[in-house]
């Protein structure tokens, strides 16, 4: 799932290929997709996008209040969430074909169109059309990984779920998933059964600073890219997605455990003590 420094970069690049330029209109090719009624994607066509942004995972179509010249206050919003399997096209020259994996369409006079489309067998990324003062899936989020408010969390915070599951919850806090979660608790030297709750004051700073170290590398390297967002992302993650290969700093076996939903990547040497964590599906054969 694209998270924080992919979405962020996309953001920043369709930013730079669409702001200033009027809504043109959606083409709604998922039924389903679309998360909202009222307002209408029509209502606003003909608004300036002002920019585009993210918060979370979702990126943030900012439109002007007002169609007519000049600057204007914030306006409506359209959100796009890419869930698991979404991606981006960048059109240029803008397309009017029906791609078998479209989600929607999104049409700006005089510049490239964006295509939402979705790979795999779940349908669950989504767009939602906004006013200025609904904040739609947004309100639901934490906030942001990055910030002092996140950071005071886990300084202070006595939260006795684990890191791994909190860093996952975007309604703790928003941004990350599964992929960079791996790599921060790598990074951190950490288990991915350690709670924050029974982290010392060196094991929470040292979880800080890998938040924001390896996100900075993933954003990094995310910036590289051009255009929209390919079929493949987290191809620069350090553990995750990568059991069996050796661990780049002991060169010990990456070893996982296995969710119904997902797997968690490790390193036994670095992370456990050299303890091999018990895999979910295996685990009356792995003690």
């Amino acid at each position: 799932m694209p998270e924080l420094p992919e979405v962020q970069a996309l953001a920043e690049r369709l930013d730079a290929l669409l702001a200033t330029a009027p809504f043109e209109g959606a083409s709604p090719l998922q039924f389903s997709a679309l998360k909202t009624y009222d307002p209408a994607p029509e209502a606003i066509v003909g608004h300036r996008l002002g920019e585009v942004a993210r918060r979370g995972k979702f990126l943030v179509f900012e439109f002007a209040a007002s169609t007519g010249p000049g600057d204007h206050p914030p306006g409506p919003r359209l959100l796009v969430h890419l869930s698991q399997g979404g991606r981006i096209d960048v059109e240029d020259p803008p397309k009017a074909t029906r791609p078998k994996n479209g989600v929607v369409r999104l049409r700006f006079t005089g510049r490239p169109s964006v295509l939402v489309k979705e790979f795999g067998t779940e349908r669950k990324a989504g767009w939602w059309v906004l006013r200025p003062d609904d904040e739609g899936p947004l309100d639901r989020l934490g906030p942001e990984v990055l910030s002092d408010e996140f950071a005071d969390v886990i300084r202070t915070g006595d939260d006795t779920r684990r890191v791994h599951t909190i860093l996952r919850d975007q309604r703790s806090v928003a941004g990350v998933g599964r992929g960079y979660s791996d790599d921060i608790l790598h990074r951190a030297r950490l288990s991915p059964y350690a709670t924050l709750a029974g982290l010392c004051g060196d094991d929470r700073e040292q979880l800080l600073a890998a938040i924001h170290e390896v996100l900075a590398e993933g954003l990094a390297v995310e910036r590289r890219r051009t255009g929209g967002l390919p079929t493949k992302v987290g191809d620069h993650w350090v553990v995750h997605g990568r059991s069996g290969q050796p661990c780049p700093t002991c060169g010990a076996d990456l070893r996982r455990v296995s969710y119904e939903s997902h797997e968690v990547t490790y390193c036994p040497t670095c992370q456990t003590g050299g303890k091999v964590l018990a895999d979910r599906r295996l685990s009356r054969l792995v003690r």
